[in-house]
């Protein structure tokens, strides 16, 4: 077994970040990315230049694959043995889901189903992987917490991401590998997709265009910073989830297991009421935005907030980076970017 890890969607917004991180402390790193283009490829490819830029040539390689490719993706694990996978893969987009269900399925379902069989074949130590806080569907319980039932998702993204936790404690429970879940909250900053609220806001105040602002802005949202999740994410994958010797199957915590299997929010705990968040963009721009309230959107919440304490027990880690700074940093590189 080597000392590599296996980073699918490395050629995505998380994937990318954390793909540097480790090569920066001196990790072997192998990539996966489909590059499909569900958004914009050049994006993509600007990232993995990023990461080109920083890289020796024994520490990464990049290999263009679709897990839901169960044959090539085996032989690679297969090649590469990797210590630790970290399953970033998926078809993201809670409105997307609404146009194109199948996709959801083959890649989210099918094609996760693939990486756990790949670690099962080849005794990978340790399966860390994206879950969302989207899975909490409509539950108006703030913060969110771990042991709460996640059984109402209000989106196929959100059941996927549900069936994703599942599924992994089943492989965990019966052939023990250790697998870590993690819900990320709204992640933003530098290099994010292009679907989501921050670059379509900045791409519309920049080009004198309206944004669009759902459920008349009254939302708000745990926006965590890239920086923070990725660090978050390292030391997940430093610390292999284990059983849980209290577990009590008479009355079961959601968020461990007998099994090897641990579920942790990853958000600031600092949710942000969405009219802020464009005020605090429109300072860093420059720019007043002109705004288009519209009704709130299918399959779509009103409030999210992590109550990330259980990560902080874990590995000793809370993101912590404020609004203001994440936003500026973010409105920076944009305009930098878009720019060139």
């Amino acid at each position: 077994m080597s000392n590599t890890f296996l980073v699918t969607g490395a050629a995505g917004f998380i994937g990318a970040a954390l793909v540097q991180k480790l090569l920066k402390r001196g990790e072997k790193v192998v990539g996966v990315d489909n590059l499909n283009a569900y958004y914009d490829q050049a994006l993509k490819n600007s990232r993995l230049f990023q990461i080109q830029k920083i890289a020796q040539a024994s520490s990464w390689s990049f290999h263009q694959l679709d897990i839901q490719d169960n044959e090539d993706l085996l032989n690679l694990i297969s090649a590469e043995k990797p210590k630790v996978v970290v399953n970033l893969a998926a078809q993201a987009g809670v409105r997307y889901s609404l146009e194109n269900p199948r996709a959801y399925i083959q890649s989210n379902l099918v094609g996760f189903g693939n990486i756990l069989e790949g670690c099962r074949k080849h005794n990978v130590e340790h399966l860390v992987y994206a879950s969302s806080s989207s899975v909490y569907g409509g539950n108006k319980a703030l913060p969110f917490h771990e042991q709460q039932q996640v059984n109402h998702p209000v989106s196929l993204y959100a059941a996927t991401k549900k069936a994703n936790e599942l599924m992994a404690h089943t492989y965990s429970h019966l052939y023990k590998i250790p697998a870590t879940g993690l819900r990320f909250f709204t992640v933003y900053g530098p290099w994010g997709r292009p679907d989501m609220a921050p670059m379509l806001f900045a791409k519309a105040i920049l080009s004198g265009q309206a944004i669009k602002v759902f459920n008349h802005g009254k939302m708000q949202r745990d926006f965590t910073y890239i920086d923070d999740i990725v660090e978050g994410v390292i030391r997940c994958c430093d610390k292999p989830a284990t059983s849980n010797p209290n577990f009590d199957p008479m009355n079961p915590d959601p968020a461990t297991a007998n099994a090897p299997h641990r579920l942790f929010n990853i958000g600031n705990s600092q949710p942000v009421e969405l009219m802020q968040f464009i005020q605090v963009l429109e300072n860093a721009l420059g720019i007043e935005a002109s705004k288009d309230f519209q009704p709130m959107q299918p399959g779509d919440v009103v409030s999210t907030a992590a109550d990330t304490s259980a990560l902080e027990e874990w590995v000793g880690f809370q993101p912590f980076t404020p609004i203001e700074e994440g936003v500026n940093n973010f409105a920076q590189w944009y305009k930098a970017f878009y720019s060139s």
